[in-house]
């Protein structure tokens, strides 16, 4: 059964956090599609994408590789071979075209999914102390979360989805309400305001959400009535519901903004038993899709890997 905590059920125990909340499994979901895709063996996925099409896109933290899965059948194969570096956060634009984050190396690449090829790529930061985590497209700019630096990187996105060269992204630092540690995982997922006007980004280490100024990086902490959003991954905006994974403690959170992204009310919680440290979130139709990373699992080149879908 899918877990339905409505307003007045959650408006009672927001300020006590995750643990002040009960839930109960997520339902199977339609019959129509498979509620659990299998990945490939040692593939260790972290970020997905889903376009219009029925296919979803997955990064590998392994070495990078791109698989592409059919919603409809569970099938799938690497459409493009990784760098060796891991890939983390994804995101697909209308043309096609998937931005990868680098995670530790640093850097962020587009690559075309009707081919494999890279179309372009950029070095933000030079190692160590870097971890580009998660992306998220506008219609004139992807923007790339660090989660070791106080810093968003901006990538121009021109005319006709123009890409520019490695060296025409823009370094927009963090200020305001934001407290960097560098030792610890900060700013990760991010999304959009309802409004299209500001940037959403969840800090890990603090279970804070922040909204963004995109133009000068300014931030300020979204009131969301107190709750805390502890180990905060990736984010995902449908409307005025931002859905906040919460990986270790295989949740999603469902929070309802006002338009600005200035203030929230969390409204749902889901779960699922089949959930196994999910890290980041996509939706197709009324389902949405989460990879396990299962961080809690030593990885192998024989562990096994899944994504799994629940009902919104």
């Amino acid at each position: 059964m899918n877990v339905v905590l409505r307003v007045a059920a959650v408006a009672a125990v927001a300020v006590l956090g995750v643990t002040g909340l009960t839930t109960t499994p997520a339902s199977a979901g339609r019959p129509s599609l498979p509620d659990t895709i299998a990945l490939p063996n040692g593939f260790r996925p972290e970020g997905i994408a889903i376009g219009t099409a029925p296919f979803a896109y997955f990064g590998s933290l392994a070495d990078g590789s791109i698989y592409r899965a059919n919603l409809f059948t569970g099938a799938g194969s690497i459409i493009s071979q990784g760098p060796g570096t891991s890939s983390v956060g994804l995101k697909l634009d209308a043309r096609g075209r998937l931005f990868i984050a680098g995670g530790a190396a640093g850097n962020g690449r587009v690559v075309d999914t009707r081919t494999g090829r890279i179309l372009a790529s950029w070095q933000f930061a030079t190692p160590p102390g870097t971890f580009i985590n998660d992306v998220v497209l506008t219609p004139r700019a992807a923007f790339f979360t660090d989660s070791n630096r106080a810093a968003l990187y901006k990538v121009p996105i021109g005319r006709h989805g123009q890409l520019p060269p490695a060296d025409g992204f823009i370094t927009l630092p963090l200020t305001g309400a934001i407290v960097v540690d560098p030792a610890a995982f900060n700013a990760n997922g991010i999304a959009r305001t309802p409004d299209g006007r500001a940037l959403i980004i969840i800090q890990s280490n603090t279970g804070t959400l922040f909204r963004v100024d995109p133009n000068t990086g300014v931030t300020t902490a979204v009131d969301a009535g107190g709750f805390v959003f502890t180990a905060g991954d990736g984010l995902l905006l449908l409307g005025r519901t931002l859905y906040v994974v919460q990986n270790r403690l295989n949740t999603v959170t469902a929070v309802k903004l006002n338009r600005s992204g200035t203030s929230g009310e969390v409204i749902d919680q889901i779960t699922d038993p089949r959930f196994d440290v999910p890290t980041t979130v996509a939706a197709f139709g009324k389902r949405l899709y989460l990879p396990n990373a299962r961080f809690t699992t030593p990885p192998t080149p024989d562990t096994p890997y899944t994504a799994v879908a629940v009902s919104r």
